[in-house]
């Protein structure tokens, strides 16, 4: 379904129920399960990523997908492979077919696993036949992607020896490392990191009480529509200070762009954020640890019209889609000339001409961020087309009944009516 778009009439004014973290839930879910399966005393996130990770937790099927959902394929990998007597096939969309797993299941061959690829080699599917891992010390490239640390980290007290892991080279999205070993560390496993080598015992984990946090990630399709529109928007659930999340530096990014965040006076749990008109005059940064917020900053920086040059941006061309080429391609669709190349974005000012007698719509490349960060743009842009607006529910999938609620008005198209 295609949905088009048109700004509120007034300022936005909302206080959002956020939807709560899926990276968090999803290690909490793999953990859980690792401890015996107990029934889960916390609430978790309800969207398809955790969804897809509930079903196959709870099947007893030989052969399952994950679709789309790239935390539970390599989480999932590792989770059955420590998994003795188990045995599955594991496959996912064909986007997910062309997911490099490679490190992953070298990784875990070391440690003893039985994996074999079902296709092409070193990609999706997988046969996988659980067993008791030995584990030891191994080395694992960490510039592909945190999720592979992190899938080995979480199997890693069931392994026979423990595990020694050594991360090489420039390691990535290191918050959410950091995140693994926090939870691990309050469901009993007393890690030890000294730099780029962490140290996990055998031993078991204790089921805990626990609390997920709300998304941050999420959050910032809030900071970028009030960047543009100086509302009145508030957000509930947050943390703004000892957030397990990477992403609650948005804080702190949004600063640069006229948003200051407040705990607020009225709402207690709710966040304001508030206008101030201080405005950075040019954006540069290093996303390497926050590459999730990318897309939304990018397209906060060009409507502002704020130049800007964002590195570590590598892992984002083997997410959901080729993350950078969207951006480029959707970005010319409004005017913005941006350029990219395997590590990095930038737009100096630059602008092509474009037929306003044409109605812009949005390609989303099957990606939910695609999809929430340009749909903030129908604030200078009323009638903006989000192509197949309901992408949104890996993540979020309450956005759209939140943007309406913040007063936009959104009309579902026939396929037809949404061709440009």
């Amino acid at each position: 379904m295609d949905y088009r778009i048109f700004p509120p009439e007034e300022l936005p004014e909302a206080i959002v129920g956020l939807p709560l973290s899926k990276s968090i839930s999803n290690r909490v879910l793999i953990i859980n399960a690792l401890a015996g399966g107990a029934p889960m005393t916390c609430q978790v996130a309800r969207c398809d990523d955790t969804d897809v990770m509930v079903s196959a937790l709870e099947s007893e099927d030989e052969n399952l997908s994950v679709g789309a959902a790239g935390t539970a394929m390599r989480f999932l990998t590792a989770y059955f492979a420590a998994k003795p007597g188990r045995t599955v096939s594991l496959d996912g969309s064909e986007r997910m077919r062309r997911r490099p797993i490679a490190p992953l299941v070298d990784a875990l061959r070391e440690c003893g696993a039985e994996i074999s690829y079902l296709g092409e080699e070193g990609f999706p599917p997988l046969r996988i036949a659980g067993k008791k891992l030995h584990g030891g010390e191994i080395a694992l490239d960490g510039s592909v992607s945190s999720q592979f640390v992190s899938a080995l980290l979480m199997i890693a007290p069931a392994m026979s020896d423990g595990l020694v892991l050594r991360l090489e080279g420039d390691v990535v999205s290191q918050p959410y490392i950091a995140m693994t070993l926090g939870i691990m560390a309050e469901w009993g496993v007393d890690v030890v990191r000294d730099g780029d080598v962490i140290r996990v015992p055998h031993c078991s984990y204790t089921a805990v009480q626990y609390h997920v946090e709300a998304d941050w990630s999420a959050a910032s399709y809030w900071y970028e529509l009030q960047s543009f529109s100086f509302g009145t928007i508030g957000l509930r659930g947050l943390m703004k200070g000892g957030s397990l999340q990477g992403d609650s530096v948005l804080m702190d990014i949004y600063r640069n762009f006229g948003i200051v965040t407040e705990e607020s006076e009225e709402f207690p749990g709710v966040l304001d954020l508030m206008a101030d008109p201080d405005m950075t005059p040019r954006y540069e940064a290093d996303f390497s640890a926050m590459p999730d917020l990318a897309q939304t900053v990018v397209v906060s920086c060009c409507m502002l019209g704020v130049p800007f040059h964002i590195t570590g941006l590598r892992t984002l061309k083997i997410k959901e889609t080729d993350r950078l080429e969207a951006l480029r391609k959707e970005l010319m669709k409004i005017s913005f000339v941006v350029d990219i190349d395997d590590d990095s974005i930038s737009w100096e000012g630059r602008r092509c001409p474009v037929d306003g007698s044409r109605k812009v719509a949005i390609d989303t490349y099957d990606d939910h961020r695609m999809a929430m960060a340009f749909a903030p743009v129908a604030w200078y842009i009323p009638g903006l087309i989000i192509r197949n607006a309901e992408v949104v529910s890996k993540s979020y999938p309450d956005y759209w009944n939140h943007l309406r609620a913040a007063g936009f008005v959104i009309d579902e198209l026939a396929p037809q009516e949404g061709d440009a």
